[in-house]
């Protein structure tokens, strides 16, 4: 017996993630955060790349843009140091949204209730076990201690992840020795903004906007509407603990040492200070203990692990909706790994080249920035490389001579259908599998029938159709597609197939 199905330990942006996706799932879930409260500290200040897609998806980025202070932002994002400028382009690879992290994990934090998940704050893990059938969470709480049974548990609690250390799950990779603080404050009196967004510092002359390298580190900044939006970036051997709220002096000091002289403090906004580790678990899963977000993988950049660290649990939930419902195909839940895994390495690649791109001082450093400028010049080669960034490029591995779309996202098509126009986004709202027939192909939607209890079958037509039939799993990626000019039989067992090896038996 169980006292529920899932516990999930943090209730940070992955762990509420993961809450709602479950419940969609029709999963019992409770979230256990030591903290008592959503905490004020800043930390992320937006959010961006394909889960932007997912949440549309989800039929939720209306209530993140909504509480965005700029959901149309301008799309160009820093790369090491120098900037992916997708401004002129048409169709931009990726967006994000400025939006600060203690109000995405309220949003996360509404839709999970509203979809009845559980979520106790001030309780935190202190011990876990497992044996072959369930995990065992021992907890601290108000009230003392007490234990909770369940199938399984995530661990979402951060890049310290204590669960990660009491399932045994080596944590390999590298500390930087760089400490970044960052600042929102106002333009002060005596700082002159000039009409090119340079600033002319008494003391210290003309600085000019974007990055400013000098022997003790990095200085960035820009202005907008009467805010001086800075960074600095130093090496220090000094830990620091990215929770414990930065201070105006803090920032100062560290100004004045990058710098070489003072520059005047406005009436600060928001301060926040990040350390950089490159690190990712040896394995997503311990038996019945699973990782995701930080407690999964550290990256030496910014933007990318939210992105990264929430569509882990979407991966992860419908997997383990699938087990608890028992029709779940041997080696399903192991995929979450195999997948995920893949996927944090590949935001490893993209984050380690930023490492480069910003830490070395060098003439050869310098020589690649260059070089990197002069690639982005080419809209293919900056698409690609928002393509990255954003995690858009991410294909799973199928097996065997598959589909170019499998594997992949589903792309939002326009839908044509007896009932009206729809779209993708909008069949993908309850987190259900779908067939969608594009073709009028009977004898696929046929053998699909079986698995009804399961997935849901659609029939449209949309303008240049990428595929016959599309097999598209909860998570919104493609799980097998028909070719238009592949055969009956040879489509109708490659479907079979398809729907066995995701979906279990009919």
């Amino acid at each position: 017996m169980t006292d529920i199905d899932v516990i999930i330990v943090g209730a940070g942006p992955s762990g509420l993630m993961l809450a709602g996706e479950l419940r969609l799932a029709g999963v019992r879930s409770l979230v256990l955060e030591r903290q008592p409260h959503i905490r004020d500290t800043p930390k992320a200040s937006g959010i961006g790349g394909q889960i932007l897609d997912l949440l549309r998806y989800r039929g939720l980025l209306d209530r993140f843009e909504a509480a965005s202070s700029d959901p149309h932002l301008a799309p160009r994002f820093p790369f090491g140091n120098i900037y992916l400028d997708f401004t002129q382009m048409a169709e931009p690879p990726m967006r994000a949204l400025p939006i600060p992290q203690r109000d995405i994990e309220r949003l996360l934090d509404d839709r999970a209730g509203e979809l009845g998940a559980e979520i106790r704050r001030g309780h935190e893990v202190v011990g876990v076990s497992q044996d072959d059938a369930t995990v065992t969470a021992q907890v601290r709480g108000p009230d003392g201690t007490y234990q909770v049974t369940a199938r399984y548990l995530v661990g979402c609690d951060g890049g310290r992840s204590r669960i990660r250390d009491m399932a045994g799950i080596a944590f390999p990779g590298t500390t930087y020795p760089e400490v970044n603080r960052l600042g929102q404050i106002t333009v002060p009196d005596s700082v002159t903004v000039l009409d090119n967004g340079d600033i002319e510092v008494p003391g210290l002359g003309t600085i000019h906007a974007g990055f400013t390298r000098t022997d003790n580190g990095v200085f960035a900044f820009a202005v907008s509407d009467g805010v001086l939006f800075m960074q600095t970036t130093e090496d220090e051997s000094a830990e620091y603990d990215d929770d414990e709220p930065l201070t105006l002096t803090e920032l100062a000091d560290s100004a004045r040492r990058v710098l070489g002289g003072e520059l005047p403090m406005g009436e600060p906004i928001r301060l926040s200070r990040y350390t950089f580790k490159d690190r990712q678990a040896e394995r997503y899963r311990a038996g019945r203990i699973m990782l995701a977000g930080d407690a999964a993988h550290l990256f030496p950049a910014t933007g990318t692990a939210l992105n990264v660290g929430m569509l882990d649990t979407v991966n992860l939930a419908w997997k383990l909706g699938a087990d608890i419902h028992g029709w779940a195909p041997a080696g399903l839940l192991d995929t979450y790994h195999d997948e995920r895994h893949l996927a944090g390495a590949r935001a490893t690649v993209q984050t380690r080249a930023q490492v480069a791109m910003r830490r070395g001082d060098d003439a050869a450093a310098e020589a690649l920035r260059q070089v990197f400028r002069e690639l982005l010049t080419d809209e293919p080669a900056l698409r690609r490389m928002g393509n990255l960034v954003g995690h858009n490029d991410i294909r799973y591995p199928v097996p065997g001579e598959a589909h170019a779309l499998a594997g992949t996202f589903a792309p939002d098509l326009t839908l044509h259908t007896d009932q009206g126009v729809t779209s993708v986004a909008e069949l993908m709202r309850t987190a259900r599998p779908v067939l969608l027939d594009l073709a009028d192909r009977a004898e696929l939607r046929e053998i699909a029938r079986e698995w009804a209890d399961r997935i849901d079958i659609r029939t449209a037509k949309t303008d240049d159709r990428p595929a016959d039939a599309l097999l598209i799993r909860p998570d919104a990626h493609i799980a097998w597609a028909a070719t238009i000019d592949e055969s009956a039989d040879t489509a109708a067992a490659a479907l079979r197939e398809a729907l066995v090896g995701w979906f279990g038996t009919p």
